[in-house]
């Protein structure tokens, strides 16, 4: 009897979180949804509800508040969201920080901002793909140029094909303003990794 008790507590607390996570769910989409809509009366109501939790809350997608800011180029609207402690490290789905969205766009205000907030420089996507292979790929020369002046490194290369960003500007035929930038990079050295020896 006692074994069949215990099942049936654990079958109810396990019930009982079953609405709370669709209620935090359908918070954060509408959250989401205020942030796509400009909304700033919905998304400062919905980050303001005692213990709110959704300013990283991320879409199917794994897309967040600040993803789809980078995107729009919505400077604003982001400072507003770093400013209620949004994740400027958060990763999506493909692993794209906040930091890559707005180099791949172009967005060097974004990029700026990202940085000042403490924005990781070389966090990676799921492709290995830094900020700077990304800015590169899409020749975004101010972008790149401020990236360096944040210490990203040229050589870290990505997981698909083994290139770095200096390996990438090497083979763009217009990537001579590009390799000039780079050549200017200091060689990052990796960090040694401190552990038990084999």
């Amino acid at each position: 009897m006692l074994k069949g008790s215990k099942l049936l507590m654990a079958f109810c607390l396990g019930a009982a979180a079953l609405p709370a996570q669709a209620q935090f769910a359908n918070t954060g989409y509408g959250f989401l949804s205020a942030v796509r809509d400009r909304d700033g009366s919905k998304a400062t109501e919905l980050l303001d509800a005692p213990g709110s939790t959704v300013v990283n809350f991320r879409d199917d997608k794994g897309d967040g508040a600040l993803h789809i800011l980078a995107g729009r180029r919505d400077l604003q609207w982001m400072n507003f969201m770093i400013g209620r402690r949004a994740d400027v490290n958060l990763g999506n789905g493909s692993g794209d920080t906040p930091l890559i969205v707005a180099s791949r766009m172009g967005f060097l205000e974004g990029v700026e901002l990202l940085l000042r907030s403490r924005a990781q420089v070389d966090r990676a996507n799921r492709r290995g793909e830094t900020a700077l292979i990304i800015a590169v790929q899409q020749r975004q020369l101010p972008v790149i140029r401020r990236l360096i002046e944040a210490g990203a490194s040229p050589d870290r290369t990505d997981n698909s094909t083994g290139r770095s960003a200096r390996d990438y500007a090497k083979v763009d035929a217009r990537g001579t303003e590009m390799l000039k930038l780079l050549a200017g990079a200091k060689a990052v050295k990796p960090k040694t990794v401190a552990g038990p020896g084999l």
